[in-house]
């Protein structure tokens, strides 16, 4: 036996511990986890001096994550550099943690066979991930390269809608026949090496090979090897249909606390699973999706190519422009109330601002709700009233408070009392708009999130200005 802290302990003791957390922290990663910046400069002036070696040394202590970031971090222009220099560090589990836009760039140096090659290393998953936004000729050759059986897998996969069940799921699953016992089970695991070793739950299928049940590993661990599995598994269980949308995959993981879920095609055969690691990832995306649409900023991807940003976002800016010109043309028709008392021009900027802030809140409640189904056609009335009630108790509150300032400031109590009914009344235009027109939207099969913004917006300008100049019009002319 080996005295304690010989090398050959197995265990980890409290200064061997110390020390690795100092080997951590000379990775060049902060108390954050992200990368130093001093360390990323090392490394790329490493690069430049042609010391690869040196380069090398201080990457290769990094997890398959942080070389992404990595990468990602590093100038576009020098990133082929970069990645040649550490060679094999840029393995399979690398490219499938990089931005797209960043590993459809370093896979365009690579041959199909090495693609193929990283491909064959990764879940289906993450496969399908790398190569399909691939050309479809390198796409083809891709595949091509793979082994016969990798190639059927990602080639279903790829049959699938983007962003679906079957983009998603893992075909590499631990799936048992209702009559075997644990023990059975139990030696089954042990002696198929082929089996994948990254799962919480094993699937009980019947003889046409639809799921039945599910039994955790922790039960089939600690039960009597006697058993039998029909008598241990969990019955109920949530099946994803093949086809079903990311966005409400992700839904149900939420709703359902779920690890890891079965994948059913359109007869009910399991064909894959679903674990809780991409599920992830997916509800990270489709909210940051969410809220970049509602900004009209496209993808928002920092490593997206330049034109193609510009061109996303400009399409926004040249509809804000005709919103804007529609806003305009209501001013204009109130030119002689303008002229006739031209504090009118100074304040209906803020009835259209103080508007829009408050549409703005209301959208982005209302966009989440739907997102996540939380509106329904059962509670849309009243989800309608609630905002409603919200919009006039708001503008109610913004009205005196403005209505008091603005005649403290210009001492004119008309001007005042029309100040405070235009705020509210717009408020209230907010409310409802931001509530109405994501609503109808969806309904309308149209997201919500990509042009709301845009017509709440158009609204609170323009009947704001035609609130307040109307009014302003009626009562103070």
């Amino acid at each position: 036996m080996s005295e304690r802290g010989d090398a050959a302990d197995p265990l980890i003791h409290g200064e061997e511990f110390d020390d690795i957390l100092t080997d951590q922290a000379e990775t060049g990663l902060d108390e954050d986890d992200r990368l130093k910046p001093a360390f990323l400069t090392a490394v790329l002036d490493a690069v430049e001096d042609g010391d690869h070696e040196r380069a090398r040394d201080l990457v290769s202590p990094l997890h398959p994550a942080d070389i992404a970031d990595l990468l990602e971090l590093t100038p576009s222009e020098r990133r082929g550099a970069v990645a040649a220099a550490l060679g094999d560090l840029v393995g399979a589990e690398v490219l499938s943690e990089l931005n797209d836009y960043v590993r459809e760039d370093l896979i365009g140096d690579l041959a199909p066979e090495q693609v193929a090659e990283f491909a064959a290393e990764l879940d289906t998953d993450d496969a399908v991930a790398m190569i399909e936004d691939m050309e479809e000729a390198d796409q083809q050759a891709v595949l091509d390269a793979l082994d016969p059986e990798d190639r059927a897998a990602i080639e279903s996969a790829l049959s699938y809608p983007e962003e679906s069940a079957g983009r998603l799921m893992q075909r590499d699953l631990v799936a048992v026949p209702e009559h075997m016992t644990v023990g059975q089970v139990i030696d089954y695991l042990r002696d198929n090496q082929d089996l994948t070793r990254d799962f919480w739950e094993i699937f009980v299928v019947d003889a046409a090979h639809k799921p039945i049940g599910t039994c955790q590993l922790s039960w089939v661990l600690t039960c009597p090897r006697g058993i039998a599995v029909a008598d241990l598994m969990k019955r109920e269980q949530t099946l994803i249909p093949v086809d079903m949308d990311q966005e409400e995959v992700a839904l149900r993981f939420q709703k359902y606390a779920l690890i890891s879920a079965a994948v059913v095609d359109g007869s009910g055969r399991l064909v894959g699973m679903i674990t809780v690691d991409d599920v992830v990832h997916i509800i990270s995306e489709e909210a940051g999706e969410d809220i970049l649409r509602l900004s009209g900023a496209g993808e928002g991807d920092i490593n997206q190519p330049i034109l193609m940003t510009v061109r996303t976002r400009l399409v926004w800016l040249v509809v804000n422009l005709g919103t804007a010109m529609i806003a305009a043309s209501v001013v204009g028709l109130f030119e002689k109330t303008i002229e006739h008392l031209a504090l009118l021009a100074a304040l209906m900027g803020i009835v259209s601002g103080m508007g829009g802030n408050a549409g703005t809140q209301t959208l982005a409640v209302m966009v989440r709700a739907i997102a996540t189904n939380q509106v329904t056609s059962s509670n849309t009335l009243r989800m309608i009233g609630r905002e409603f009630r919200i919009a006039a108790t708001n503008g109610s509150v913004l009205g005196v408070l403005i209505g008091i300032g603005s005649y403290l400031i210009y001492g004119q109590i008309g001007l005042s009392l029309v100040f405070a009914a235009a705020i509210l009344l717009n408020n209230m235009v907010a409310g409802l708009a931001g509530v109405l027109i994501p609503v109808t939207l969806d309904r309308s099969n149209i997201d919500p999130a990509v042009s709301s913004a845009v017509f709440v917006t158009m609204m609170t300008d323009s009947l704001g200005f035609l609130t307040f100049l109307g009014l302003a019009t009626i009562f103070l002319t």
